[in-house]
């Protein structure tokens, strides 16, 4: 496939040709940096892990070179650690089994502006060739600058191809921002409680992260708990991991919806249920 960084990549982990590899795809990750795939993505894995009849790729579209850095890689270039990076989202290709692995390589500055249009290009040929009837992706909500870039140009690519080729579903995941405060109603509740191993073995893989000073495989495996006990405060636990997603589906199915206003929609139902709970006890 012709993207457009000469140092882009589409690792298959079993040695498959790459155009079945990418066509056999059913769920298709679309991330910022490496280890946001394992971090919001593992309902797409657990579906897809040891089963013939379904297929999970990865797309990150940074090459991680900025990431923060301290213990064993303290000293390292950015040149460095993005070889690290690419070595650590293989190995986590490899450990889940995933169809492809793609790294477009990309910096932070070009993914986020505005008037690049090549990565948003590299993902419409992306889409095309996997043709996946789920995508997970960062919310719109997130807190972080290059995950609402990367969600943005998710959603345009996905605009950029024929209805017929879109996906059923697409999903915002968590990452850097929790999704507790959207109404339960609203919410997507991925139930992730098998394969706590694996879950590990993913998020464990990423050692320049780990050791470098932020612990995301503890954090995450805690807040995956922490979603499944506080999910319903009257029913007992039906989950020992939960993952939740804003459904961000409606933005493909219609064309025009303003990504923006329907992110606020969900803040604004957000508010008003906070506020009339409050109501009910506060004399006036």
């Amino acid at each position: 496939m012709n993207l457009h960084s000469e140092t882009a990549e589409i690792f298959v982990p079993d040695g498959s040709p790459e155009e079945p590899a990418l066509s056999r795809t059913t769920h298709l990750a679309v991330a910022a940096h490496q280890d946001d795939i394992e971090i919001m993505a593992f309902d797409g894995i657990l579906k897809s892990f040891q089963n013939p009849n379904s297929w999970f790729s990865g797309i990150v579209m940074t090459n991680g070179g900025g990431s923060p850095r301290a213990g064993l890689y303290k000293n390292f270039t950015d040149e460095e650690m993005i070889k690290i990076r690419q070595q650590e989202q293989r190995k986590a290709a490899i450990i889940g089994e995933y169809s492809c692995q793609v790294l477009l390589n990309y910096s932070s500055a070009e993914v986020k502006n505005t008037n690049n249009d090549h990565p948003t290009e590299d993902l419409v040929k992306l889409l095309i060739a996997t043709k996946p009837e789920t995508v997970y992706t960062h919310n719109p909500a997130d807190k972080h600058d290059t995950h609402v870039a990367v969600v943005v140009r998710v959603i345009n690519a996905l605009r950029q191809i024929p209805p017929e080729l879109r996906p059923k579903k697409v999903y915002g995941c968590e990452v850097w921002r929790s999704l507790d405060w959207l109404l339960d109603e609203n919410k997507v509740a991925f139930n992730i409680s098998s394969r706590e191993n694996l879950q590990l073995a993913l998020l464990g893989v990423f050692d320049s992260q780990i050791t470098g000073g932020k612990r995301y495989d503890l954090a995450t495996m805690g807040r995956r708990r922490a979603n499944a006990t506080y999910y319903a405060s009257h029913d007992t636990d039906t989950a020992s991991g939960m993952i939740f997603a804003m459904d961000l589906t409606p933005l493909i199915q219609e064309d025009t919806l303003d990504i923006a206003q329907y992110v606020q929609e969900q803040i604004n139902l957000f508010a008003k249920d906070v506020s009339e709970r409050l109501g009910k006890f506060i004399k006036r």
